[in-house]
């Protein structure tokens, strides 16, 4: 039990909370709702709420602020999860160093990554390690940008391509180049560019993600010039399969990551353009808060994955 007075002087000074007060509180503050903080928790909707207007009404202040149809943390809200967050974190911590001693590995890990490489590598090595360390509870989230999700709703974020001041700790996984390419159909119908200036007449399809400016198209020459294109933006997706699809299917050509296309490069399906400029590479990296290297499952998950990917799939042959 934790005495939380020290928290804020509206609290009580016998007020006291348990670690399930805590997690309950990590639960709802980490959810985007309170009906998916209750599938987590698996209770109804109804327990979530009733138990929240519990906890309030015994520390005497209110954690969520419900008014204008939506749900936000109070000050207090926001003082009580930091903390919860602090002590749930030690705790953990403290339990995980002693399954280390008995040479265990334990915990919680939380993974988010990008839908489609995500659907391809990263739920593979999920499996292969929930296989390896099943006293490991491991979620997997995929998203089409992982990086907007919440820090505290994760350990490891597998993101590809540029980063921009990010705060956290990154580790480079595989590499992984950006390809040019479209369908012989499409070539067929519409001739092939020769020079970067060229895509500028050309059908583009583009895969709008991780708040890139996916209509700005930069490469690099053999000479060390570099060119920018702005292409017409004609037809774009947030879901890369999509895509793929609409490249295989020849309606355009499409600047897209080497892991996705190299199946269909190497079968014919698609042919490399521009093989001699090259667009800036989009290596595949996790990021990491500060504590989570600590923790064994995130440095095993992290050993395992890398080694899934050395060297990278889409690199070797046959």
């Amino acid at each position: 039990m934790f005495n939380l007075q020290f928290l804020h002087p509206k609290l009580s000074s016998a007020l006291m909370l348990s670690t399930d007060d805590l997690r309950f509180i990590a639960a709802v503050t980490r959810a985007p709702s309170l009906a998916a903080a209750a599938r987590s928790l698996n209770v109804t909707p109804p327990a979530v709420s009733q138990r929240l207007r519990a906890l309030e009404a015994r520390l005497g202040v209110s954690l969520l602020d419900r008014s204008a149809g939506r749900i936000t943390l109070t000050d207090e809200g926001e003082l009580l999860t930091e903390w919860s967050g602090r002590i749930l974190a030690e705790i953990e911590e403290v339990s995980e160093r002693l399954c280390e001693r008995k040479g265990v590995v334990a915990g919680h890990l939380r993974v988010a990554g990008p839908t489609g490489f995500g659907r391809r590598y990263i739920a593979p090595a999920v499996m292969d390690f929930s296989r390896r360390h099943p006293d490991v509870r491991i979620g997997l989230e995929l998203s089409d940008n992982p990086i907007r999700l919440k820090p505290s709703a994760w350990d490891i974020v597998i993101h590809i391509g540029e980063l921009h001041s990010q705060p956290f700790q990154k580790l480079t996984l595989a590499p992984n180049d950006r390809l040019l390419c479209a369908s012989p159909d499409y070539l067929a119908r519409r001739g092939t560019p020769h020079a970067p200036a060229d895509l500028a007449r050309h059908a583009c399809l583009t895969l709008r993600e991780n708040d890139e400016d996916v209509t700005l198209w930069r490469f690099a020459g053999p000479d060390g010039s570099h060119e920018t294109v702005r292409i017409d933006e004609g037809v774009s997706c947030n879901d890369g399969d999509v895509i793929r699809d609409w490249a295989l299917a020849g309606f355009g050509i499409v600047l897209r990551s080497e892991w996705d296309m190299a199946d269909d490069l190497r079968a014919g399906r698609l042919v490399r353009l521009l093989p001699q400029w090259r667009s800036p590479d989009a290596p595949v990296v996790a990021l990491l808060g500060p504590r989570h290297m600590r923790a064994a499952r995130t440095r095993r998950f992290l050993e395992l994955l890398r080694q899934s990917l050395t060297p990278p799939p889409w690199r070797r042959q046959g």
